[in-house]
């Protein structure tokens, strides 16, 4: 956890305003994080689940639980507040906004959503992601916001006539809360390409889109798109409406800035400080991504890899899995049940760490047994639907040490995979810098994480508070981005004094860790077959 300020000096900066609040919409839950004139420190936090769901055969989230989901994480941090200082903060210097990226959401003229919100998980783009593919000369993924709007287009569907915008979660968050339709770079950069040398969508690609799709939409491209805007650029205030959109109380007043809205990918790599060439993140909730900031353009076009940018607009290559850890945790929440049912309950917390120590002891190559994660389609698989399965041979060592090391080796899995082709184009990295609640057990995860990438990484404070904070660190950066750099800021007022904790691969997890992915890549065909069957 993020150390937090004494009372007295917190205190002063929510009663005086000298706050920033992040919020984020994550898969699976919605965090608040608030910070102060130091924004290395956290003064107080909230959060609220909530979980997607399969509907009419599209993974979704009603925009309902999306101002609920809000409402609850907003209180829940300001009762922190109150708890812990004895106020309620009722203005902030500024606010961010960011959420999942990608994904669709399409509005008519008057602000209605045309469809329910179609996430990033959803995989049903193959056509229109290689058809765009082949048009731009690079990749498009099939959970960018493009390739939703296209295949939408290809499959004639009933909307497309009447759409007057198309926007991410976060941007439409924001647009709601601010009145303009703007994104931050990072959050931009998947939905469409980016040009670098701009900093805006690239054009080329835009008048190619547009020809390709002539007659087939009610308005050129960037009239649908929102506006683009670079880390530290103003992106409006909070409006009376908005301000009650977000404490239906009252309390909260208009007039706040905010600063662009951007992804969870982006806020990730603020999180962890890895803006600058030569750095990665990887970033592991119910999805698990690495983004690595580059020092020169990749020489070729690979499916496994998107290319998107920073919060400032530096070419990053991105390998996006799309399962993490919900399959780990489905594991541990039957162990839970188990203890309780024994009659020794224990939390969810307790349960996570003696079943991480207890990987520790398994064999480097998890005695035999494959673990795959796969809720959902996998791309970087080749995979569109996804099976969980726990596989074994008659001679495989099935012990509980082994289980749980199989199940964290499969969260890196098929990220592991999507790395192997940045090797193979030369990229280098320094460090690797992991944040998520699957790193809270200190040790573990990112001990196998260093040995999937075989390069060290390094767990810093923040590591569970992840992208509420960075996108809080993001809006306290609005009122310094004329004075430096976004990269020049996190060096000098966020992590000047942080304290990391770096693990370097261990040779015996990396060999175990190779035959391990050696079987992984094998077994796939097992996995291809049971989305057959099943």
């Amino acid at each position: 956890m993020m150390q937090r300020r004494s009372s007295g000096t917190a205190r002063d900066d929510i009663l005086t305003g000298r706050t920033s609040l992040g919020i984020e919409l994550g898969s699976t839950r919605i965090k608040a994080c608030l910070i102060g004139s130091d924004p290395s420190h956290v003064l107080a936090t909230g959060s609220a689940s909530w979980e997607n769901r399969l509907e009419d055969g599209f993974w979704t989230y009603g925009l309902d639980e999306v101002w609920g989901g809000l409402q609850e994480a907003y209180a829940a941090l300001v009762a922190d507040a109150h708890d812990r200082y004895g106020v309620r903060p009722e203005t902030f210097g500024a606010l961010g906004i960011s959420a999942m990226m990608h994904g669709y959401l399409a509005f008519d003229a008057a602000g209605e959503l045309l469809v329910p919100f179609r996430t990033w998980r959803n995989t049903n783009t193959t056509v229109a992601a290689a058809e765009l593919t082949e048009l731009f000369g690079v990749n498009i993924p099939l959970r960018w916001s493009i390739a939703h709007l296209h295949q939408a287009v290809i499959d004639g569907e009933e909307h497309v006539p009447r759409i007057a915008g198309v926007n991410t979660l976060a941007g439409y968050v924001h647009e709601k809360l601010t009145g303009r339709r703007v994104l931050g770079v990072g959050d931009a950069s998947g939905m469409f390409p980016i040009d670098s040398a701009t900093g805006d969508y690239d054009a080329a690609r835009v008048a190619a889109y547009d020809g390709l799709v002539a007659g087939r939409l009610p308005s050129p491209l960037t009239d649908l798109l929102p506006a683009v805007l670079p880390a530290g650029a103003a992106a409006g205030a909070l409006t009376a409406a908005g301000a009650r959109l977000l404490d239906p109380s009252g309390a909260l007043g208009a007039g706040i800035l905010l600063c662009p809205p951007e992804g969870d990918a982006g806020t990730g790599m603020v999180a962890t400080n890895a803006v600058a060439p030569r750095t990665g993140n990887v970033s592991a909730g119910t999805s698990i991504f690495a983004m690595v900031v580059l020092e020169r353009p990749l020489a070729g076009v690979h499916r496994e890899i998107d290319l998107v940018t920073t919060p400032s607009g530096d070419s990053v290559a991105m390998v996006h899995c799309n399962n993490g850890a919900s399959e780990l945790a489905a594991w541990a929440g039957l162990f839970t049940r188990f203890a309780a049912a024994v009659g020794a309950p224990v939390g969810d917390d307790t349960a996570f760490e003696a079943l991480f120590r207890e990987a520790l002891s398994g064999e480097a190559d998890a005695g035999g047994l494959l673990a795959y994660n796969h809720l959902a389609g996998e791309p970087i698989a080749g995979l569109t639907e996804g099976r969980p399965l726990l596989v074994r041979a008659p001679d495989s060592d099935f012990t509980l040490a082994n289980l749980m090391r199989s199940q964290l080796y499969g969260v890196f899995g098929t990220l592991a995979l999507g790395m192997q082709t940045l090797t193979g184009e030369g990229v280098e990295l320094d460090r690797m810098y992991a944040h998520g609640g699957l790193f809270r057990t200190a040790g573990v995860a990112q001990r196998f994480l260093a040995a999937a990438l075989g390069a060290p990484v390094a767990v810093g404070e923040a590591a569970s508070e992840g992208g509420a904070w960075g996108i809080a660190v993001l809006a306290s950066y609005l009122a310094h981005a004329g004075d430096v750099s976004l990269g020049e800021y996190l060096d000098r007022s966020v992590f000047a004094s942080a304290a990391l904790i770096v693990a370097d691969p261990d040779p015996a997890d990396v060999a175990g860790f190779a035959a391990y992915l050696h079987r992984y890549r094998a077994g796939l065909t097992i996995e291809a077959a049971a989305v057959a069957a099943l």
